[in-house]
């Protein structure tokens, strides 16, 4: 391995690594500054009132498609994001998994399934620019962080497949490519709207917490 090598997947990942965390501690300290909303409005449903059975069905709504119109009448595109999704956090393991437990690519299989991962999250990405480029309603509301953004991540998710067999003795460029732009998305993201994930936790706990209380999360169907 090569002085540049193992920088950019030490040094440079440790680095890149400390800047995400201060900078989203100190969003974190600024989220909790706010007092949360005290609800106003009297029990309305005929559901449980126990908020936290509701907020905890609200914390894995996202994985649950059928529970949602948007997810439940778009199937393919829920796949999609799931996919996409899986990219990420394999492709991020893979950051940690070459210089710290590098052994672990050693078994075939392994190295198999991440790269099968990271192509069809590669693939999806693709679908997803084609998607927004295509359609009229997506550039409406797209900012230029959108676009960058997934094609930041698409480019991404096809050096983690080429950089997952770890074989730097056959040329370093997919893997040098690889940790630099790891260690600039893990820069980046805390700037950009990719950081929505810091927020999930919080927006679903009140959400499920307020209707809960209400009597009308989750949604009890009764007979037609």
């Amino acid at each position: 391995m090569s002085d540049a090598l193992h920088f950019a997947s030490h040094r440079l990942q440790e680095v890149a690594l400390l800047i995400m965390a201060i900078v989203y501690t100190l969003r974190l300290r600024w989220i909790l500054k706010f007092p949360a909303g005290k609800e106003r409005q009297a029990p309305t449903g005929v559901g449980s009132l126990n908020p936290r059975g509701s907020i905890i069905y609200s914390w894995f709504n996202i994985a649950q498609p059928w529970a949602m119109e948007s997810t439940r009448t778009k199937f393919f595109l829920y796949l999609q994001f799931v996919v996409f999704h899986v990219g990420v956090t394999v492709a991020i393991g893979l950051s940690f998994v070459i210089p710290y437990g590098p052994g672990l690519l050693e078994y075939s299989t392994i190295v198999l399934v991440i790269q099968v991962l990271c192509f069809a999250a590669f693939i999806v990405g693709i679908m997803r620019i084609i998607r927004r480029l295509g359609s009229k309603a997506m550039r409406v509301i797209s900012s230029p962080d959108d676009y960058f953004a997934v094609l930041l991540l698409t480019v991404w998710f096809f050096f983690a497949a080429l950089a997952a067999p770890n074989n730097y003795a056959a040329g370093e460029a997919a893997l040098l490519t690889y940790f630099w732009l790891t260690a600039f998305f893990l820069i980046y993201v805390p700037f950009s709207k990719i950081s929505h994930y810091l927020y999930y936790p919080f927006t679903r706990y009140y959400l499920g917490k307020t209707l809960g209380r209400r009597g009308v999360y989750p949604i009890v169907r009764g007979n037609k």
